[in-house]
């Protein structure tokens, strides 16, 4: 299978490239020009086309001949950042190749996710802060993931928890709506957040599906396993 990973160099791409590689895929890996060095450690082992992930021209050439494409939606700035990675990917991903996105719980597919007094605080009152200091903008983030929900495409939409560092803990258990019992425990591994990302390449039953994950050691999903 020949993957390819956008947004590369960061923590959750550099496992996500582990991953791969361990299960023996090709990978070719996009990055911003600044943070190639990032990837010194994969330089003789994959592709790096450096450029924004937001540029169409590096997707459509980064994307092409791709079984699965693994892609990081960061928000940054308020230039539209993650929909135009998004819906570049959504236009020059090859027909029926598997599309895996990352996001955070605050996505909704159909408005009946039960959020925590935590989460609506931090989109209501954090988020717009964040805006008009031109750092991130959620809004971006919700029309990325609004257009992969409206498309034909074969993907899958990851919606994470909190996330910490250390040894992975195994595969993520997952939820079709926050604010199930499960997902209680509000914290996955980043390594095991990008074991669920590859995993998705090639699980047919998460097609067309927004799970939100937890770690599978976490009490919620021990109780309800």
């Amino acid at each position: 299978m020949k993957v390819c990973i956008i947004g590369a160099s960061g923590k959750l791409g550099r496992y996500m490239i582990q991953h791969c590689l361990d299960r023996g895929y090709e990978v070719v890996g996009v990055c911003r020009p600044e943070s190639v060095g990032k990837l010194a450690d994969y330089r003789n082992l994959i592709t790096i086309m450096p450029g924004r992930t937001d540029d169409r021209a590096v997707i459509e050439r980064a994307v092409a001949g791709c079984d699965g494409v693994l892609t990081v939606l960061v928000p940054w700035g308020v230039h539209h950042y993650s929909t135009g990675t998004a819906q570049a990917v959504l236009d020059f991903a090859e027909p029926g190749a598997r599309l895996v996105f990352s996001c955070g719980w605050h996505i909704t597919r159909d408005g009946q996710d039960v959020y925590s007094w935590k989460i609506r605080l931090i989109v209501k009152l954090l988020m717009p802060l964040v805006k008009l200091a031109r750092i991130a903008d959620l809004d971006d983030q919700v029309e990325a993931c609004r257009r992969i929900f409206a498309s034909d495409t074969r993907w899958t939409v990851v919606r994470g928890s909190d996330l910490e560092e250390g040894e992975s803990e195994g595969l993520p258990v997952w939820s079709r709506r926050v604010g199930d019992p499960i997902l209680a425990g509000n914290m996955t591994r980043r390594i095991d957040y990008a074991l669920f990302m590859v995993a998705a390449l090639t699980d047919d039953s998460l097609v067309r599906e927004a799970p939100a994950i937890v770690g599978c050691r976490t009490p919620s999903a021990l109780a309800h396993a």
